[in-house]
């Protein structure tokens, strides 16, 4: 599976949103460690150990969501985060790098 990221505003067929807001619920955060860490109530590293502890469970619980994604062999992780900034599509693409072998290309710059 190759695994790229952008923003929300990325089109391609490819595309696999991970919102809270409007996304899949499989591998959203949650609004609680969105709000922390904007706010500076979370740190990033107490963010990145909850979510990928989010994403474990996830994957017992939500196992179609997890199999319709495996099964890709493209995908494109987007949010509303801007690039170049610590975002959770970053910690989901190289989770599926170190869990499942993937190869995570990069960020798609959107205009």
């Amino acid at each position: 599976m190759i695994v790229r990221t952008s923003q929300i505003r990325y089109k391609g067929n490819d595309r696999l949103d991970i919102t809270v807001k409007s996304g899949n619920k499989a591998f959203a955060p949650t609004w609680d460690m969105v709000r922390g860490v904007k706010s500076g109530t979370m740190s990033q590293s107490v963010y990145a150990v909850a979510y990928i502890n989010m994403l474990n469970k996830s994957y017992i619980f939500n196992k179609v969501e997890w199999d319709k994604l495996l099964s890709m062999d493209q995908v494109t992780l987007v949010c509303y985060c801007p690039s170049n900034t610590f975002c959770h599509r970053i910690l989901l693409a190289k989770y599926l790098v170190d869990k499942f072998g993937a190869d995570y290309v990069g960020e798609v710059s959107v205009k």
